[in-house]
């Protein structure tokens, strides 16, 4: 089996037929050659939905709650706040960490500032260098550092593009303290009223760039997975990831003081890791990476997922990008627990040119295999995206959607941003942040955002925050019937007679509450929702 390299994406299909090349297995990841179960298909035309029932009194009052404060800051971003939002499906840790912390951070491991580019680098701190700590005491340079760091003051009649991406580079060397990035992060999403986080992070990094440049390119993926595997080379990975995980795992619970009468919000909340991927990296180092967050997956209960990062308009990015979802096809066959995430149609015209615009997001889905897609932004300029988006409809495969990045690097948002037309074609939608972090945002901002852009109610809020923990790679059979997306959030199984909130549930309900992870986070959110209505209800009654 052999990898081509396709920018023949654009040619007919007829072109492209192989020559022979011995096994008919071969041919699945040649161009114009998709394995049967990577084919589009057309989405059925849905049953009739029995009628969801009507609103319940909490609903109804949170709604005219929303309604009555939709022009007073204050009370919006109280609401907010307090709304139960699920949990964030895209989020990078070395992103989502507050400036303020990562440059408190810095001072503490004594770094040194670039005066120049504002990059923070390792001591002695010699000539145009400066202590980090000096942002500990000088406001103008702390706020520099923020400026440098962060989308702060950006000007919004520039392209962030470049600025956005740039700064993980210059806090780059603040980010080893992984147990405490997270303990930030974990902190800030328990605080937003959220249940659950994958976040993304770079297992056994430096480990995964030696044995890859040890190996080298195969163009034949069965041959390239075994060279990994030679020698223990791949299994030593696993080791190593796992290795850094349990001392980021250890940091953590340090610095949350976790199992102590003193324990701190982040301790309550369910995180997992996804492994990501540099993509614009060599081939090589790819298929290394994907390869060890896969079998990571498969073998750590605390990674779920790989997916690929860096600009997807990087030319290398461009180049490889067919290759790499081929990739992710064979690697799929042979990790087909792993679940796989992917950045796709993070594009908009004028930053490509247009026959890049033209599948991304279609190869995601339909080579790689994708169970999620992060942005996909440029959605209708994807060849036939009609049928994308009932293929994506059919298969649940959830749309992760953080507005502020979107408007930040892409400057797409509003009626330009596809939101409601995946909505319209039935496709999960997810709120999430991406780097809250640089782009200076919580949740609670991409859900006041999305009401007010898009006129959403409060049980239209309430289902994007559903949709977080339903699409979610947490294990265990779902509170929710069928397809919840085009049928409603309506209560399954044994828990189904239930209330969630309104005390201890029934015997069957609780045993697959204590089995299923999914159902457990799902039934702390609608208790949540119960707590919340009734609050509200309070207000108004006094």
């Amino acid at each position: 089996m052999i990898f081509v390299n396709r920018r023949a994406a654009r040619r007919p299909r007829d072109l492209l037929a192989p020559i022979c090349i011995g096994a008919l297995a071969a041919l699945s990841l040649l161009p114009g050659s998709l394995p049967a179960a990577a084919q589009p298909v057309t989405a059925p035309r849905p049953p009739a939905a029995a009628p969801l029932p009507p609103p319940t009194r909490g609903e109804r009052l949170a709604s005219g709650r929303l309604a009555a404060i939709r022009n007073d800051p204050a009370a919006l971003r109280a609401f907010f706040t307090a709304l139960p939002k699920g949990g964030d499906l895209h989020n990078h840790l070395s992103g989502a960490v507050s400036t303020e912390y990562l440059i408190s951070l810095a001072a503490e491991d004594g770094l040194c500032i670039d005066e120049k580019t504002m990059t923070a680098v390792p001591p002695p701190c010699g000539p145009g260098l400066r202590p980090a700590s000096d942002a500990l005491t000088d406001a103008a340079f702390r706020r520099a550092l923020l400026r440098a760091w962060s989308m702060q003051d950006f000007p919004p009649d520039r392209s962030g593009h470049d600025h956005f991406f740039d700064t993980f580079g210059k806090f780059g060397a603040v980010t080893r303290h992984r147990g405490k990035l997270l303990a930030d992060v974990a902190d800030t999403v328990a605080k937003q009223n959220q249940f659950y986080l994958e976040t993304m992070v770079t297992p056994a990094s430096d480990g995964a760039k030696k044995l890859a440049d040890k190996v080298g390119w195969d163009a034949d993926p069965a041959r390239m997975h075994r060279r990994l595997l030679a020698g223990g080379g791949l299994d030593e990975l696993v080791a190593e990831g796992r290795r850094e995980t349990d001392e980021s795992d250890a940091e953590f619970r340090r610095t949350e003081r976790c199992g102590t009468p003193r324990a701190k919000a982040g301790c309550r909340l369910a995180v997992r890791w996804i492994s990501q991927v540099s993509r614009g990296s060599s081939p090589e180092r790819v298929f290394t990476q994907l390869a060890l967050g896969l079998r990571l997956a498969e073998r750590d209960r605390r990674f779920v997922a790989v997916n690929l990062v860096q600009p997807e308009d990087g030319e290398s990015a461009l180049r490889n990008y067919s290759l790499q979802m081929r990739m992710l096809n064979y690697l799929h066959g042979v990790y087909p627990k792993a679940h796989i995430t992917l950045h796709a149609g993070e594009l908009w015209p004028g930053l490509v040119k247009p026959e890049d615009l033209a599948f991304h997001i279609g190869e995601a889905v339909n080579v790689a295999r994708a169970e999620r897609i992060g942005h996909g932004v440029d959605l209708v300029h994807e060849d036939d995206w009609r049928q994308l988006a009932r293929t994506m409809a059919a298969r649940q495969i959830a749309v992760e959607v953080p507005f502020s990045s979107n408007a930040q690097i892409l400057g797409v948002k509003g009626a330009e941003h596809p939101f409601s037309t995946y909505r319209a074609y039935g496709v999960p939608v997810v709120l999430a942040t991406d780097d809250p972090g640089v782009s200076r945002i919580d949740i609670s901002h991409e859900y006041r955002y999305a009401a007010s852009t898009y006129d959403l109610g409060y049980r239209d809020l309430k289902d994007l925050a559903r949709a977080s923990l339903q699409y979610a790679f947490l294990p265990g059979t779902s509170l929710w019937q069928g397809n919840p997306t085009r049928n409603g959030y309506r209560l399954a199984g044994p828990c189904r007679a239930g209330t969630p909130g309104a005390g201890n549930p029934r015997p069957q309900c609780r045993r697959l509450l204590d089995t299923s992870p999914r159902a457990r986070v799902q039934w702390r959110q609608e208790a949540a929702f119960a707590a919340f209505e009734r609050r509200i209800a309070a207000g108004a009654a006094r």
